[in-house]
């Protein structure tokens, strides 16, 4: 019975988040796109800097 509140739950989110999308979602600008790409993975490899460091600690 968990094991289908769970499947249910992950469902509704994904259809929630397909729905916003579709709504909120547009085209948008390269330049845009580019501001967005520089700093996506300085912050990926933070992410991965700070977890290792919540492992060890």
């Amino acid at each position: 019975m968990n094991l289908l509140l769970v499947l249910l739950g992950i469902l509704a989110g994904v259809a929630l988040m397909a729905a916003l999308a579709k709504r909120f979602g547009g085209d948008t600008d390269p330049v845009h796109v580019q501001r967005l790409q520089r700093w996506i993975l300085p912050l990926v490899g933070l992410m991965l800097v700070l977890s290792v460091l919540k492992y060890y600690v």
